[in-house]
């Protein structure tokens, strides 16, 4: 059965490669009432550009059930049909939207059946780490190999760059200390923008001061999700500020 949802997106996770999908991207989001979309399979670098979405727009899509993913809010893209409809601008309904998602921690996320999750970490401390030349050649071969086998009808892409570093956050949540490798695609991203007007070390410092000062101040949200083949393993695909929902700002 193909159902229609509209999407706010908050999650758009760095590209990885796929043996059945070519790159494909993790991407997720709130829909109209409120309920957890991850919108699978995205080949998001093939999207023309009034189908590349960002963070915070509505975008409606058409979806089936998936055959292969048990989790409750995935969805069986049809990549066609995708469609950016809005924009969510405003703080206030920036909050709206996510307040009513927000969980204490993972463990309150696991214990209600979700896969994906919202939460306001605290004693936040971003640390990264150099990834070796073979790893950093093994990751790119794979993308290599990937771009290699696109159809003739599929759109001739750029081997994906991976990241030199890996980034780690260590935060708490509602119960306890948490270590996890950042896969927010606009960590990368914002990493390379700015490797071209800054040295490096001050881009790194750029990032920390980003996430644990700037985003803490304004308020500090973290999106969560769990791998299918490994759903006791749970990921940071978002780093993202808003604003909790002041008392009465509704009204």
């Amino acid at each position: 059965m193909i159902s229609q949802s509209r999407v706010t997106i908050l999650v758009k996770a760095s590209p990885q490669p796929s043996k059945k999908h070519n790159e494909t991207v993790c991407c997720a989001g709130i829909d109209d009432r409120g309920q957890w979309k991850r919108l699978f399979p995205i080949r998001f670098r093939q999207l023309s550009g009034e189908k590349a979405f960002s963070r915070w727009d509505i975008v409606q899509c058409q979806h089936s059930a998936p055959t292969t993913d048990s989790r409750k809010e995935s969805c069986r893209v049809h990549e066609e049909t995708i469609e950016i409809v809005g924009k969510v601008k405003r703080d206030v309904e920036k909050s709206s939207i996510v307040d009513k998602s927000i969980v204490s921690s993972e463990k309150e996320a696991i214990s209600n059946g979700a896969s994906l999750a919202v939460i306001r970490p605290t004693n936040v401390d971003l640390k990264w780490i150099r990834r070796s030349s073979d790893e950093l050649d093994i990751a790119r071969q794979s993308y290599i190999q990937q771009a290699a086998q696109l159809s003739l009808l599929d759109k001739e892409l750029e081997a994906y760059q991976p990241c030199p570093f890996e980034f780690k956050m260590h935060y708490q949540d509602g119960s306890g200390p948490h270590k996890k490798t950042c896969a927010d695609w606009e960590t990368a991203a914002t990493f390379y923008k700015l490797s071209r007007e800054m040295e490096e070390h001050a881009v790194l410092e750029h990032l920390r001061n980003t996430y644990c000062e700037q985003y803490v101040k304004k308020g500090l949200v973290f999106a969560l999700g769990n791998m299918q083949k490994r759903p006791q393993t749970w990921q940071l695909l978002g780093i993202f500020p808003v604003e909790a929902t002041k008392q009465g700002s509704l009204w």
